[in-house]
């Protein structure tokens, strides 16, 4: 089975992982979940963590033919827009499932008439199953929805990238407790995962580790499904419902899931400016629930 190369960086205030995928036999590459820098108190967005995947990239002679989303993601700004644009208008692409969770958001931050939940702010809209190539590499879609319905794995030669449906296997599974998400479907979108074979790499989107070691980005489906706190091969679906339900009702809620998903669910771009020239981001009052006392902080899982 081919073998991309497969460079991550880390974006350390979210945790998450960015990589960009290229074919061994030429300069094609796609770029995953890329990251902009804000600063919240400030209200700042910049693109110094983008940009080191765009000097990587550059310096390199790179062809990048995919800037690709596994969701709307709700504790980083997406920075897929700004790379799209310093590369020439490479197409920006997410799972059709977006237009379900634009919906969904347009109503909780009361988004003008003007914007549309048929994800046609994003190039293109990957179905389950659609298959898409980088270079002489074969890329196939996985939906994998349960954390977002937006959800998908994205399968490339030996190597699968399965934003925040499994973490490393410390760690567990994303939440389900977001608008849209599912316990149940998310059992179910593992075990898709886990037909694929033992020596897939997977590439994780996020880790959280604990003190005692470093962050890692890969493990395997075989290490999944043997070490996976949240859901081994031999789980049952009712325990991981179950657990998992029970989990997500004590986590708190991302610190930047409020600006994350209304600039997401746009592809990483805020609304436009409004009549004094300003863009905004709105925070809601009362909508989201508070967060459980003395929690641990921060992540999705």
């Amino acid at each position: 089975m081919p073998k991309p190369d497969v460079k991550v960086f880390r974006h350390e205030p979210s945790g998450t992982f960015s990589y960009v995928v290229r074919d061994p036999t030429s300069q094609s590459a796609a770029i995953i979940d890329p990251v902009a820098d804000f600063e919240y108190r400030a209200g700042r967005i910049s693109h110094g963590s983008a940009g080191e995947i765009l000097d990587y990239c550059r310096s390199r002679n790179l062809q990048i033919e995919w800037i690709l989303e596994t969701h709307a993601h709700a504790d980083h700004l997406s920075d897929a827009p700004w790379l799209a644009a310093q590369l020439g208008g490479v197409p920006v692409a997410i799972g059709r499932g977006i237009a379900e969770v634009q919906a969904r958001f347009k109503l909780v931050f009361n988004l003008p008439d003007s914007f549309k939940t048929d994800g046609s702010q994003f190039d293109h809209l990957f179905e389950t199953g659609e298959r898409f190539s980088i270079g002489t590499l074969e890329g196939r879609v996985i939906a994998t929805p349960g954390h977002t319905s937006d959800s998908n794995a994205f399968l490339i030669g030996d190597a699968v990238f399965v934003g925040d449906t499994l973490f490393a296997p410390d760690y567990g599974t994303a939440r389900c407790d977001f608008p849209g998400g599912d316990a149940g479907v998310l059992y179910d979108s593992i075990q898709k995962l886990y037909e694929l074979p033992d020596a897939t790499r997977v590439f994780l989107c996020h880790d959280y580790p604990p003190a005692d070691r470093e962050p890692i980005f890969e493990t395997t489906i075989g290490e999944q499904k043997r070490h996976n706190k949240h859901v081994r091969a031999d789980t049952e679906r009712k325990d991981f419902v179950s657990m998992r339900n029970k989990r997500d009702a004590s986590l708190p809620l991302p610190d930047l899931i409020i600006p994350s998903v209304q600039v997401n669910i746009n592809t990483g771009k805020p609304m436009p400016a409004e009549a004094n020239g300003t863009q905004y981001i709105k925070v809601p009052l009362n909508i989201f629930p508070g967060d459980p006392d003395g929690q641990e902080q921060g992540g999705q899982g």
